[in-house]
């Protein structure tokens, strides 16, 4: 079963990073928001992941989206700070009882609104280092704001809608 998860997750991985190079790359809405669907990867990452095991894995990740964005290192910045902020969202959000052992982060396991306020606010963090690092500065300071608050939003739906696609209802 382990070896099965395994490759499960790796192919979730490639789907998911080829989908973001290939469709989700030219998907936006009113030239305002743009959709990053790979950062699902990162949500998805078990909590009992060692948090520098998550660090490189974000790096590397962040890499080889910037490879197909062609922005050398802007994604990478993004998905580092994505997961480091995770590390300490996740102890903040953690439920009453606590995580079960082995227990994945997603909107089946944890439910809806429990898991918009756990992602929401990391994708919005994400997509705010990367639209100022791509504007270099605070120049453009409400149109970054603008953009990222919409991709953000656009991100989590998209998320959501592969969820509830794609994901079996864990018991």
């Amino acid at each position: 079963m382990g070896r099965f998860k395994f490759f499960e997750g790796i192919i979730s991985v490639i789907l998911l990073v080829l989908g973001q190079a290939v469709l989700f790359k030219n998907l936006v809405l009113f030239d305002v928001a743009f959709c990053f669907a790979y950062v699902m990867i990162f949500l998805l990452l078990s909590i009992e992941t060692a948090a520098i095991v998550q660090l490189i894995y974000a790096f590397v990740m962040g890499m080889i989206i910037d490879i197909f964005y062609n922005t050398p290192g802007m994604h990478a910045a993004a998905s580092l700070v994505f997961v480091f902020v995770k590390l300490y969202w996740a102890q903040a959000m953690t439920p009453s009882g606590g995580y079960d052992i082995g227990a994945n982060i997603n909107l089946k396991t944890q439910g809806l609104r429990w898991f918009v306020m756990y992602s929401y606010p990391l994708i919005l963090v994400h997509s705010l280092v990367v639209f100022f690092v791509e504007a270099a500065g605070f120049s453009l300071f409400w149109r970054t704001i603008t953009t990222a608050f919409y991709s953000s939003l656009f991100t989590l739906a998209t998320i959501l809608i592969i969820q509830y696609l794609f994901y079996k209802k864990v018991k």
